[in-house]
């Protein structure tokens, strides 16, 4: 049973005053409808998916980035990126989200969070400047009326969730519970799930597929 702090952690006067925000990439799945972890997908310019979600929220201002990843990875030496591999196989997206939040909990130069699937690496940073920067303690993005990804969420939130105040089972049902909002953007790449490498190159506009 996860112990439940008697408040939450209190943030630096810098971090209140500046909206500093971290960044957390999921991509600790095995990928298994892609042919392997996502993680390591190609991309048409080179980079991996990771590298390019890394990017991304680092562009953004993220003043620290982790990524989850399969169990028993090397660290992919990506500069800015913290790599955390999960503990053990078999762990869900709502079980791989808390355990990366256990371990953003610990610093407090932060008062939101920028969570990003690694099937979404054509996010622009723009996107995740304007959902950081939006009112409400979480904020969904949306393109043409779909919603996408990342989310962004207050760190109330994420203390509420390693407590386990906010149980789940989904993130879904958190953002349901602690009200989210939604946040319009001029970005396809929010909603281009790129979890298969036919999908990737709908997503791209061409033919392609992704390469390991």
């Amino acid at each position: 049973m996860r112990k439940k702090p008697s408040a939450p952690p209190r943030l630096r006067d810098s971090a209140l005053s500046s909206g500093a925000f971290c960044g957390l990439v999921l991509a600790g799945g095995d990928g298994s409808r892609f042919g392997g972890p996502k993680a390591w997908a190609l991309l048409p310019d080179g980079r991996t998916f990771l590298e390019a979600c890394a990017a991304t929220l680092l562009e953004a201002g993220a003043v620290r980035v982790i990524a989850t990843l399969p169990p028993e990875s090397s660290d992919p030496e990506i500069p800015g990126l913290e790599a955390l591999p999960l503990p053990g196989p078999g762990l869900d997206m709502f079980a791989s989200l808390r355990f990366g939040l256990d371990h953003l909990i610990q610093s407090e130069d932060w008062e939101r969070l920028a969570v990003l699937p690694v099937d979404h690496p054509l996010v622009a940073a723009a996107s995740v400047e304007a959902l950081v920067a939006a009112a409400g303690r979480a904020v969904i993005p949306s393109y043409r009326g779909k919603h996408g990804h990342p989310i962004a969420i207050v760190r109330e939130v994420v203390v509420s969730l390693v407590c386990g105040d906010l149980p789940g089972p989904t993130m879904r049902e958190v953002l349901r519970t602690v009200g989210a909002v939604d946040l319009e953007v001029d970005d396809p790449g929010v909603v281009a799930n790129c979890n298969t490498p036919a999908a990737l190159a709908a997503a791209l506009g061409r033919g392609e597929s992704a390469q390991f």
